[in-house]
């Protein structure tokens, strides 16, 4: 059994996390094996993320006075948190595919940028791209806009280059 002062040590821990995470996936977890655990952490690595299993009065403790109170108070069941400071689309597309192969993990709400969404708004959201394709589109539409004014541009020096050779064939210029 904890002491308390462990028991306190860990309510500002996670309070600490609470107050730096952007972006948090409370989960359901039940009947999950070691394995489908471990492969649950190394992913959310991956993406980027954190993972924590958490008690629920602890975690309703912790949340008091942050932007993540209304999606802790009256949790139940076994609970977790995936969270990240980073790119909430890659986490949730990461939680949605690991969901997906393990039926038993399942979401029960999350928190995005300090807005409180539903499961089937995390589901949109892992359908969308993730920011690096988006990145990659606006610079692909960035360059292909001055691609084609430095093709315009070339045209017209390549048409008058084409007029004056015309002329100077035809004999239209004499010196």
């Amino acid at each position: 059994m904890k002491k308390k002062s462990d028991k306190e040590k860990d309510l500002e821990a996670l309070k600490k996390d609470f107050e730096k995470a952007q972006n948090i996936f409370v989960t359901g977890f039940e009947k999950l094996t070691v394995q489908q655990d471990f492969e649950l952490r190394k992913t959310i690595r991956g993406a980027g993320g954190n993972y924590k299993v958490i008690k629920n009065n602890l975690a309703e403790k912790a949340s008091q006075g942050t932007p993540v109170e209304s999606l802790m108070s009256n949790l139940a069941g076994m609970t977790s948190l995936a969270y990240t400071a980073k790119d909430p689309v890659a986490l949730a597309k990461a939680l949605t595919t690991y969901a997906k192969a393990n039926p038993s993990f399942t979401f029960k709400s999350g928190l995005v940028e300090g807005r409180v969404i539903d499961v089937k708004s995390i589901q949109q959201l892992a359908a969308l791209p993730s920011r690096e394709e988006i990145l990659a589109k606006v610079l692909f539409l960035i360059q292909a806009s001055a691609q084609r004014l430095v093709t315009v541009i070339n045209g017209v020096g390549r048409n008058l280059a084409v007029v004056v050779d015309q002329g100077v064939k035809e004999g239209k210029f004499s010196q």
